[in-house]
């Protein structure tokens, strides 16, 4: 697995790319907390658009980040996904406390709107 980042409107998006597994949980975790630090975001956007397999060590990295930036007042919100990618993570509970849109466009204009209220 690759992550892609970016930044628009002081929120990070984590473009993932491929299969997010055990393999690749770690060092997935380590980059997105580098790049929220380089970044100076503390808003977050994972980008599920372009991943081919799931399993529960991507919810891991998913709600792991949650709690990391809801503790210092930042959120997360989830983009894209494949149908089977959407209902791992419905049924894990993950869109009961991070929202989800279908494009990171969306996700954007949410997470902004949000900051201004």
């Amino acid at each position: 697995m690759d992550i892609i980042f970016g930044i628009k409107d002081n929120i990070l998006v984590a473009e993932f790319l491929g299969e997010v597994d055990h393999h690749c949980s770690a060092k997935a975790r380590a980059d997105i907390d580098e790049a929220m630090e380089g970044y100076g975001s503390k808003n977050l956007i994972i980008d599920l658009s372009r991943v081919t397999f799931m399993d529960s060590s991507g919810i891991g990295i998913i709600l792991g980040r949650y709690r990391k930036l809801s503790a210092s007042g930042g959120r997360v919100a989830i983009s894209g996904g494949t149908k089977a990618v959407r209902s791992i993570l419905n049924m894990a509970g993950v869109f009961s406390i991070i929202d989800y849109m279908d494009t990171v466009d969306q996700a954007i204009e949410y997470l902004s709107r949000k900051e201004v209220s």
